[in-house]
Parts: structure tokens; C-alpha cells; sequence
């Protein structure tokens, strides 16, 4: 099994910026993709960046100029920074490990706010 870790988060104004990070122990050989997901009030959970193994990113055309996605699979770390936030951000913010047999962990989320 792994566990996800979560750190930063918080209350960001528009414009501003705020940094995630994520640290993955326990089976980490058997990840092959981290990323982000984040869930507002009222909607479903939805992507925002993944990062594969070999170096492969994918993100949600919402964020895509804005956040940037960094994984490291010798440390198990991943980290998002957001950029030029805004109030539609406003989310928990989970973070979301996919093993190679496509079974995901998920951390207990951090909450960003979005708002000035």
C-alpha cells in the first residue's frame, strides 16, 4: 500500500500563489503516476496535473500556464505550485498516487482558498 502525506495549501489571494507538496511512502515501486486532484464545494473531484514515471504531464485546460507540476520518484515527492490563483480554485486539494495495476491512493486533501 502507499500513504500520501500533504503539505501547504491555505488562503491565497487572486493573483497570488501558493505551493503543494506531497511525500509518498510505503509500496512507492509500485507508483507509476502522482498528481493532483481537487474538489470544490458542490462539484466532483476533478483533475489538475498528473506527472508520470518517465516524466509524462498531463493537466486540466483550467490550470494549464498557470500551475506547474514537478515529481520526484527517488524521493516519492510531488509538488504543484499555483500561479496567478484564482477564486475558482478554491478546493481541496487531494493528492493522488496510481500503482502500475492502476489501484490509486489518495491523501486526506488540503483545503485552498482563494479570496482577498
Amino acid at each position: 500500500q502507499v500513504q500520501l502525506v500533504e503539505s501547504g495549501g491555505g488562503l491565497g489571494q487572486p493573483g497570488g500563489s501558493l505551493r503543494l507538496s506531497c511525500a509518498a511512502s510505503g509500496s512507492t515501486f509500485s507508483i507509476n503516476l502522482m498528481g493532483w486532484y481537487r474538489q470544490a464545494p458542490g462539484n466532483q473531484r476533478e483533475l489538475v496535473a498528473t506527472i508520470t514515471r518517465r516524466g509524462n504531464i498531463d493537466y486540466a485546460d483550467s490550470v494549464k500556464g498557470r500551475f506547474t507540476i514537478s515529481g520526484d520518484y527517488v524521493k516519492n515527492t510531488v509538488s504543484l505550485q499555483m500561479n496567478s490563483l484564482k477564486p475558482d480554485d478554491t478546493a481541496v486539494y487531494y493528492c493522488n498516487a496510481r500503482s502500475y495495476s492502476r489501484t490509486d491512493s489518495w491523501g486526506k486533501g488540503t483545503l485552498v482558498t482563494v479570496s482577498s
